[in-house]
């Protein structure tokens, strides 16, 4: 029993490590691409927004959805892109977040001819791979709130692209428990990730939006 208790708390110890070491170089590595104030925000041709669903499990609206939604239209408003990509999941019939993005959009006064949904944004790491291999980007402005942006950004460098990342409103303090513990594993799995070359679950053919 004794044995078992130590290697539980080594266990628990390198899991501590692990996530505070990811926490660290994801948030360093990332902190000069990230911006609050949309003066700052280099133009771009393209928008890359990440996707959630538009409502939680209460059925009220979700507020990093409604944020995200805001912050593209803000952007493209501005003049900072000409297109923007919608990338999200889409992985049953009656649910659809790259359609359900594109009808917020276009509701907040985006061209729908500029809007361009990607089907296949199961993770982040699919949606900002796929933006350059499938829909041909290098440069591209990340709309999220600023915890996933940091993520996204990061992944984007190591993966060779001129990416920012445009920090959307965030949800008040403890508005999702579960999305603060869900990021903390998903940091560490950046580095599993990078190690293994993990690639997008889909990619096909490229589809041009230029």
């Amino acid at each position: 029993m004794k044995r078992i208790g130590l290697s539980t708390l080594f266990l628990i110890m390198l899991s501590s490590i692990a996530i505070a070491l990811s926490e660290w170089v994801i948030m360093r590595g990332s902190r000069n691409y990230l911006f609050d104030s949309i003066e700052q925000v280099p133009d771009s041709q393209t928008i890359l927004v990440l996707g959630t669903s538009p409502y939680v499990l209460s059925g009220k609206p979700n507020l990093f959805y409604a944020y995200r939604m805001q912050a593209a239209s803000t952007l493209y408003q501005a003049g900072k892109a000409r297109r923007v990509i919608v990338s999200g999941n889409n992985w049953k019939r009656n649910y659809n977040e790259p359609a359900y993005m594109q009808r917020s959009l276009e509701a907040l006064g985006v061209p729908p001819g500029i809007i361009h949904p990607d089907y296949a944004g199961f993770r982040t790491l699919d949606s900002v791979v796929r933006a350059n291999k499938v829909f041909g980007q290098h440069t591209f402005i990340i709309v999220s709130q600023r915890f996933h942006n940091e993520r996204a950004v990061y992944i984007a460098c190591k993966k060779g692209l001129n990416a920012y990342g445009y920090n959307a409103e965030d949800v008040p303090a403890g508005y999702s428990i579960k999305t603060f513990i869900r990021e903390r594993l998903a940091r560490v799995k950046v580095f599993i990730d990078l190690a293994t070359g993990k690639e997008p679950r889909f990619l096909g053919e490229p589809i041009d939006i230029n």
